[in-house]
């Protein structure tokens, strides 16, 4: 096995924002292949998620971002479970970055249930009359609509997105990532975004 050298450690800590120990524990256990470490450590963030979801969570921060000059503006609510995390500087940065996502993202919910049924009918009522029109046989159409349905929630659900900093992260991702880094339940409550010209 190869030795970890502190170059190493300091190029995956850059990467991730990951702690120095875990960032080392990653490499040794990769063979100092950076981009498997990366891809252990986000497992790793996955896991200790999933360990937290049940945990009550009600402290957090409402964080604002106004864009454009006054134009565009994001109110969202990001909830943890301690008020020791919620004036974390990090936690405080996350909210910020997620807020400015937002702003040049446009989501219509965090999650895929927060989609109006409405929206979601139209959506799937369009995608079938495509098919129709491409002349597709029917019992082809139902898993054209499907495929187009989970690009639509994709490309529309908060969680589902590329992060715009970084697209080979979704948003979840990004949260699973922050909730192993400060160790505590943290979930993306609600937003509201308003434009300037927009009803």
């Amino acid at each position: 096995m190869a030795a970890i050298s502190a170059v190493q450690v300091k190029q995956l800590r850059e990467k991730t924002g990951s702690g120095m120990m875990d960032c080392k524990q990653a490499l040794t256990q990769c063979d100092g292949d950076i981009e498997k470490a990366i891809d252990f450590l986000r497992k790793k963030g996955l896991a200790t998620a999933q360990k937290r979801a049940g945990r009550a969570m009600s402290q957090g921060i409402i964080h604002s971002y106004i864009h454009m000059g006054g134009k565009l503006g994001v109110l969202v609510e990001i909830n943890c479970e301690t008020d020791f995390v919620a004036k974390n500087e990090e936690f405080v940065n996350f909210a910020k970055n997620i807020a400015m996502h937002i702003a040049a993202s446009n989501p219509l919910g965090v999650r895929p249930e927060d989609i109006s049924e409405d929206i979601v009918e139209r959506e799937k009522k369009i995608y079938s009359e495509q098919a129709r029109e491409m002349g597709k046989p029917e019992n082809v159409i139902d898993k054209i609509v499907e495929g187009k349905l989970n690009k639509f929630y994709k490309d529309s659900v908060l969680m589902n997105q590329a992060y715009v900093r970084d697209p080979d992260l979704s948003i979840a991702d990004l949260l699973n990532e922050m909730i192993a880094k400060i160790g505590e339940n943290i979930t993306v409550k609600r937003f509201v975004r308003f434009q300037i010209g927009e009803s």
